[in-house]
C-alpha cells in the first residue's frame, strides 16, 4: 500500500496550476503551428500568429496565457490500495486538499493568477478572492497510486457548452453541426471539441469534459485512416465544421477545429444524450501521478519545438489615436481591417456595466471622474501586475455579454466604440449602426502580448469589484480588428461567408 502525504498532493496541485498557466500542452501548440502554416486568410493568420507569439512569451516569462485563468477542474483517480496521510490536515477531505492547492497557486506572488470564482452564483455573486472552490471529480480505480489531471477552463469556452437529449435515430454529427454556429467565436477558435455520448445527462457532460484532456492526434488518425465508428465520427465532424469557414477568432479562415474528441457510455434504449464542450486557444491541462515518493515533478516543455512565429503588425496598418477619434474617422473603417490604437481607453465588464447602466437609467451621476463621452471602452478583467508590470495579461472578454447594455452605453453614456472579442448579437449590431459607433476585437488567447501595449493603468471606479473594476489604460499600438463598422457590417458574418467550403486538412506535424 502506497502512502501519499496530503502536503505532497496540495503542492503538486499548486505546481500543476502554475505550470499550465504559462505552458501550453506541446501537442496543442504544434497543432496550432501546423494550422498557421496552411492558413490563407490574412485575418485568421494574423490572429494565430498573435496566439503563437503570446504562447512563447508566456512560456519564457512565466506569465498567464490568458487573463481568464479559469475555473479549476480536477479529475482525481485514487488507487484502491492508496492511502492519504492527513497529518496536519485532520478533519479535511480530498476536495479540501485540492482547494488548498488552488489557493496557493492562484496567490503565488511571482505569478499571481486572476481570481474569477464567485460564490452565491444566482444572487450576490461575491468573488471568493482565491479562485476556490475547484470542481473535483473522484474515481476509485485499481492500483496504489493517485492520478490527477488538472485543467483551468476559461469562461468564454465553458459558456459555449451544449447538451441535448436526441432521439436514438438522430445524427450526432448533424446536431454538432447545428450548434457550432450558435457557439460563435467566444470560445476563441481554433481549438478542440469534446463530445460525450450516452450515459445520463450528467454523464454525457462529464464524458465531454474529460475527453478534452486527451492529446491531439487527429493528423495521425487521418494519416492511418479511421478504423472505428467513433474515429469516423471525429473525422466527419472536423471536416464539416472546418468547412463552415468560421476560422480563427471567427474572422473567417480554413481552420476552426484542431481536433475532436469523443467518449461514449452505454445509455437507456430510449435515450441519446449528447454533450459538446469546446477548448479554447488557452487550452490548459496536465496530468501527474503520486506514488508516495514525494510531490510530482513537471518537466518544462521543449521550447525549441514551438513554431518560429514572431508576430508583428503589417507595415501598412492604419494607426488610430483614441484621444482624437471621431465618428467621421470611424466611418472610413472597413470590416476586417486591422488597426493599431494608441491613447486612453476605459475598461469595463459585466458587473461594472450593470452598475453604470443602473445609475444612468435612474438619472443619477456616475462616480467622480468617470465619463464615457466620446471614449472607447475595452471589455477586460486583467490579471494583477507583478514586478515592474503596469498590468498583467489583459486580453478581451466575450463582448456579447454586454449586448444588453449597448444602447445605454452608446446613447446615454456617449461611447464611440467598444473593444472585446467574438461577435455581437444582431440587435447590438443594429444599435451600433444606429449610433454610428464601432466595435473592434482584440485576439482572445493573446493576453500577455496585448498587455505589452499598455503603458499606464489606474482604477477609475468601483475598485471593490477587483478585476471587474473600471480602469483607464494608456495604450500604444494595441492591435485590434474592425469587427462591426458604423454602417453595421460585421466581419463575423462576412468573414466566414467568404471562407465557407474552403477548409484544408492540417498535415501531420513531423516528430
Amino acid at each position: 500500500m502506497a502512502t501519499i502525504r496530503a502536503d505532497d498532493l496540495i503542492d503538486s496541485v499548486a505546481d500543476a496550476l502554475q505550470y499550465i498557466s504559462y505552458y501550453h500542452p506541446q501537442d496543442f501548440i504544434e497543432a496550432m503551428g501546423a494550422a498557421y502554416a496552411v492558413e490563407e486568410s490574412p485575418a485568421a493568420r494574423d490572429a494565430i500568429a498573435q496566439i503563437l507569439t503570446n504562447s512563447r512569451l508566456c512560456a519564457e516569462g512565466h506569465r498567464p496565457l490568458c487573463q481568464d485563468t479559469g475555473i479549476v477542474v480536477a479529475f482525481v483517480k485514487i488507487g484502491m490500495g492508496a492511502r492519504i496521510d492527513m497529518t496536519g490536515h485532520e478533519g479535511q477531505v480530498l476536495a479540501d486538499l485540492v482547494n488548498e492547492g488552488v489557493r496557493r497557486a492562484y496567490q503565488m506572488p511571482d505569478n499571481r493568477l486572476r481570481a474569477s470564482i464567485v460564490a452565491d452564483p444566482a444572487f450576490k455573486r461575491a468573488n471568493t478572492r482565491d479562485n476556490t472552490p475547484a470542481v473535483t471529480h473522484v474515481e476509485l480505480v485499481a492500483g496504489d497510486a493517485i492520478d490527477i489531471t488538472v485543467a483551468a477552463k476559461g469562461g468564454g469556452s465553458e459558456n459555449k457548452a451544449h447538451f441535448a437529449m436526441l432521439n436514438p435515430s438522430d445524427s450526432v454529427a448533424d446536431w454538432v453541426l447545428s450548434v457550432v454556429p450558435e457557439m460563435g467565436a467566444g470560445w476563441c477558435p481554433p481549438g478542440m471539441l469534446g463530445i460525450g455520448i450516452g450515459g445520463s445527462a450528467e454523464q454525457a457532460m462529464l464524458l465531454a469534459k474529460e475527453s478534452l484532456m486527451e492529446p491531439i492526434d487527429l493528423p495521425l488518425l487521418r494519416a492511418r485512416g479511421a478504423s472505428t465508428p467513433i474515429e469516423h465520427l471525429r473525422l466527419e465532424i472536423v471536416d464539416r465544421v472546418n468547412a463552415l469557414g468560421i476560422g480563427a477568432q471567427g474572422l473567417g479562415g480554413l481552420t476552426t477545429l484542431l481536433d475532436v474528441k469523443v467518449r461514449d457510455y452505454p445509455t437507456h434504449a430510449a435515450s441519446l444524450p449528447v454533450a459538446v464542450i469546446p477548448n479554447c486557444a488557452a487550452t490548459r491541462h496536465v496530468h501527474f501521478r503520486l506514488d508516495g515518493s514525494g510531490r510530482a515533478t513537471l518537466a518544462p516543455p521543449d521550447l525549441s519545438r514551438w513554431p518560429k512565429v514572431d508576430w508583428a503588425p503589417d507595415t501598412n496598418v492604419r494607426r488610430v489615436s483614441l484621444d482624437t477619434l471621431t465618428r467621421e474617422e470611424m466611418a472610413g473603417w472597413k470590416a476586417g481591417e486591422r488597426l493599431l490604437v494608441s491613447g486612453r481607453l476605459l475598461t469595463g465588464r459585466d458587473a461594472a456595466h450593470k452598475r453604470i447602466c443602473a445609475l444612468l437609467e435612474a438619472g443619477q451621476p456616475l462616480p467622480d471622474g468617470l465619463s464615457f463621452q466620446n471614449r472607447v471602452i475595452y471589455y477586460v478583467g486583467p490579471v494583477d501586475p507583478v514586478g515592474k508590470e503596469v498590468v498583467g495579461p489583459a486580453g478581451p472578454t466575450t463582448a456579447n455579454r454586454m449586448d444588453r447594455f449597448t444602447e445605454t452605453m452608446l446613447g446615454t453614456a456617449g461611447l464611440l466604440a467598444m473593444i472585446g472579442k467574438a461577435e455581437r448579437g444582431h440587435d447590438a449590431v443594429d444599435v451600433i449602426r444606429q449610433h454610428g459607433a464601432s466595435y473592434l476585437i482584440a485576439v482572445g488567447g493573446a493576453a500577455y502580448l496585448v498587455a505589452q501595449a499598455i503603458r499606464h493603468s489606474r482604477v477609475v471606479a468601483f475598485a471593490e469589484l477587483g478585476m471587474e473594476a473600471v480602469y483607464e489604460f494608456e495604450v500604444s499600438d494595441m492591435p485590434v480588428t474592425v469587427a462591426v463598422t458604423p454602417a453595421g457590417e460585421s466581419v463575423h458574418e462576412s468573414g466566414p461567408a467568404a471562407w465557407k467550403g474552403r477548409a484544408v486538412r492540417i498535415p501531420v506535424v513531423p516528430a
